[in-house]
């Protein structure tokens, strides 16, 4: 499917301004909507190609820059991972951006407004699972998020089902960890699918990192996709 891209900007609900990347895919029907969420990065080339990826099936997607208070428009360095790491610690206001995308994305000509849904990597799995609760969401996806222990209250407020996908091998986010995330969704009561790809280390579906593993993002990718369409339609 052939898609459009554009730089956006959202204005967030305490008075800043946050840049997108908007892709829109071709023709005037109405489409879902999906959000994708960075990794500590910033809107590289590889979220914005995520982006254009999910566009080209048949959803209007928007990734938001989420750093834009500290430092708009950061690209990080998969070489220098420090330097994202402090501006990933420094970031704090998740809540208010992701209800403010989300309330762009829903409000957007090209975007049938209640089917929204997010997917993010890293600190963006993170925040899908926070955009699940602080959003209207149908539903979300979390890549190896770190969402245990302190982000796992939202789960009482999970607005639709979540899909939680691990790397067995990850550093970043050991299996502890994971099990806390998921068990607080089952505890819940809420509608999850819990996917572990055991032979994996953290960052598997990048293909900019040297982490990146061409088979397991081929079945990842296939179970988002499928995921995606069932809730969104």
């Amino acid at each position: 499917m052939n898609i459009r891209t554009e730089r956006v900007e959202i204005p967030v609900s305490d008075g800043t301004t946050m840049s997108g990347h908007l892709c829109l895919p071709e023709g005037d029907a109405p489409r879902p909507g999906l959000l994708i969420l960075q990794e500590i990065f910033g809107i590289n080339a590889h979220i914005r190609d995520v982006a254009e990826r999910y566009a080209r099936e048949g959803f209007v997607t928007l990734a938001p820059d989420l750093f834009h208070r500290i430092q708009p428009d950061f690209v990080g360095s998969y070489d220098d991972i420090p330097a994202s790491i402090k501006l990933a610690m420094a970031y704090n206001e998740s809540d208010i951006d992701l209800r403010s995308a989300a309330d762009f994305l829903s409000k957007h000509p090209a975007v049938i407004g209640d089917r929204l849904a997010s997917l993010g990597f890293c600190m963006g799995g993170r925040l899908s699972f926070v955009a699940n609760a602080v959003a209207n969401l149908r539903c979300a996806v979390s890549f190896y998020g770190s969402i245990f222990p302190d982000k796992v209250a939202h789960a009482e407020r999970l607005s639709g089902p979540m899909m939680m996908i691990w790397a067995g091998k990850d550093t970043h986010v050991p299996e502890e960890k994971a099990r806390g995330s998921v068990e607080a969704v089952r505890k819940a009561g809420k509608p999850y699918v819990n996917v572990e790809f055991s032979e994996q280390p953290h960052g598997f579906f990048c293909d900019a990192r040297s982490d990146y593993d061409a088979g397991a993002a081929a079945q990842a990718w296939a179970l988002t996709l499928a995921f995606l369409k069932t809730h969104l339609g």
